[in-house]
């Protein structure tokens, strides 16, 4: 290739890197500002964030975009092609995030109708190492680090945790008092977001390891969530 195309083509593929980077960072956003929502008690807040996540549907449809011009026009091979394939997989688990951040919000404003609850707490918790967990995958793919991709991606059973705990203890106060079953239904699909968004995340950390090293974590993914096998008592009526 003459040194035009050279640079052209190198131009390209720094251009969708910078694409997914930014849709990264609109993530990331995004679900700081649903749990801030949901913290807050900040219903303008949860409708600010239901409203962003229109960006991060233009962000997937420009990389798709570029990804597959690249594919078509350039024929990439090695690390280039890793680049291009990755890109394309980390933008649908960034519009995943993105999504359950929305949907996180749109429960935030259910809650904040009703009255305040102790639980609310441990959401809120639990979405700051979600939070915490993104940022370390999304810091790990910009500086090409799969030794610190592959941390978070073992660090996914910790936010598991969390959410079998909050899960029991849901469950514990739907049982003691059945009033409060609508809205500890709530609190209860905000968790499970939660615990996907972590999923999310460790999918980006199995991208991360294999365009650096070409090749996939070796390891049985470490998986927590107990709670489809958790018993739930029930009383039969007298």
């Amino acid at each position: 290739m003459s040194e035009h195309t050279v640079k052209s083509y190198e131009g390209e593929l720094e251009a969708l890197s910078t694409q997914v980077a930014q849709m990264g960072g609109v993530a990331e956003n995004l679900l700081q500002g649903a749990i801030d929502a949901v913290a807050r008690r900040d219903s303008a807040l949860a409708d600010r964030m239901i409203e962003s996540d229109r960006r991060i549907d233009d962000y997937e449809r420009q990389i798709e975009a570029m990804a597959v011009k690249l594919l078509a026009l350039r024929q990439p091979v090695g690390i280039d092609l890793r680049l291009t394939i990755t890109s394309l997989r980390i933008a649908n688990e960034l519009e995943r995030i993105g999504d359950l951040a929305k949907n996180i919000a749109k429960r935030a404003l259910v809650l904040n109708r009703e009255q305040p609850v102790r639980l609310t707490q441990g959401l809120v918790r639990m979405g700051r190492e979600c939070l915490v967990q993104l940022k370390r995958v999304l810091d790990a793919l910009a500086a090409r680090d799969a030794n610190a991709a592959a941390a978070v991606w073992r660090s996914d059973e910790e936010i598991d945790e969390l959410y079998n705990s909050l899960f029991r203890e849901l469950l514990t106060y739907m049982m003691e008092d059945p009033r409060t079953i609508s809205l500890a239904t709530h609190l209860l699909f905000i968790a499970k977001n939660l615990e996907r968004v972590g999923d999310h995340a460790t999918n980006i950390a199995e991208q991360v390891t294999y365009l650096v090293r070409g090749a996939y974590l070796g390891e049985d993914r470490p998986k927590g969530d107990a709670t489809s096998t958790t018993a739930v008592p029930f009383e039969q009526p007298s």
